[in-house]
């Protein structure tokens, strides 16, 4: 079993050409707005898209909000709005906080719409482009936002492949980018968050490892629910040494065995990671504000 993603890398031919797109497309758009995954809000931003937007006006959508813990995603938005980036928490898939996208894409470039109008211009159509990594929610979003299925829309990561523009009324049109991964993880605990929320393909990751670590931030964070959601004896689970005990646990508990009574951790494992990702364990963020616990 993997006991690292440090020989994940993961930066596909069309992901270094959405890198282009979007450094070539910048000056066609007034605002760029990057959808993260409210469970890792860190974790799933591009530290790429800081350098290629540089000055551009910016807006943050916290998605999947119905999958995160809402304390911490109100915490979330005050830290990063703290760091100047103004952000909204949105669920695209029920419509949940949308329609705060537009005024708070007015309020981004009040200081532009402005100017604008101070020297008598007026009828300008405000351009968006929305990016963010794999599999955080972006055409699911222009979708809802767009009032049809205007983007293609698949439950994996890498759909959209390249750049489309989409009119969602009047005076504002979004730009869709494919997702984009940075080229590497120097930070192992960044790449399995993404692994978790399904942002890497699973066929190119280690489940039981993932599943593992996995386990090793429920089990010490959300003991209760896990206990609750897989019948586990509580004194038996703090027991557990690892995230893997845990999956051992769970796996025996939910009569995963293969011949001799040796449990089935693999198939155990693709159980638990589809089940965190299902939200039928519970709504959890898997990381807080810097501010809250230093420096992630």
């Amino acid at each position: 079993m993997a006991n690292d993603l440090h020989t994940i890398q993961w930066f596909p031919g069309h992901m270094a050409k959405t890198r282009r797109l979007i450094a070539e497309n910048l000056r066609h758009v007034n605002l760029v707005a990057e959808i993260v995954d409210a469970r890792i809000p860190a974790s799933s931003r591009n530290p790429e898209i800081d350098a290629l937007v540089g000055e551009k006006p910016r807006l943050l959508l916290l998605n999947k909000s119905d999958l995160a813990d809402e304390a911490a995603t109100r915490r979330w938005i005050e830290w990063y709005r703290g760091q100047g980036i103004p952000a909204i928490a949105i669920d695209a898939k029920n419509g949940r906080g949308l329609g705060q996208f537009k005024p708070a894409v007015l309020a981004a470039l009040e200081g532009y719409l402005q100017r604008r109008r101070e020297k008598g211009m007026t009828g300008h159509q405000i351009r968006v482009m929305v990016v963010g990594v794999p599999n955080v929610g972006k055409s699911s979003f222009i979708n809802r936002i767009a009032g049809g299925k205007r983007a293609k829309v698949e439950d994996r990561p890498g759909v959209t492949r390249g750049k489309q523009w989409i009119k969602i009324d009047e005076d504002l049109e979004l730009l869709d980018m494919p997702g984009i991964l940075w080229p590497k993880f120097d930070d192992p605990a960044v790449g399995e968050k993404l692994a978790f929320t399904g942002a890497i393909k699973d066929d190119v990751m280690d489940m039981e490892y993932i599943a593992m670590k996995l386990l090793d931030i429920l089990s010490a964070q959300y003991p209760e629910a896990l206990a609750s959601r897989y019948k586990l004896d509580s004194e038996a689970l703090a027991a557990c040494a690892d995230g893997f005990a845990v999956l051992q646990l769970i796996g025996r508990k939910r009569g995963m065995l293969i011949s001799g009574g040796e449990i089935d951790t693999e198939r155990a494992a693709i159980m638990l990671v589809d089940e965190y990702r299902g939200q039928k364990i519970g709504r959890f963020t898997l990381e807080t504000p810097p501010r809250a616990e230093g420096a992630q």
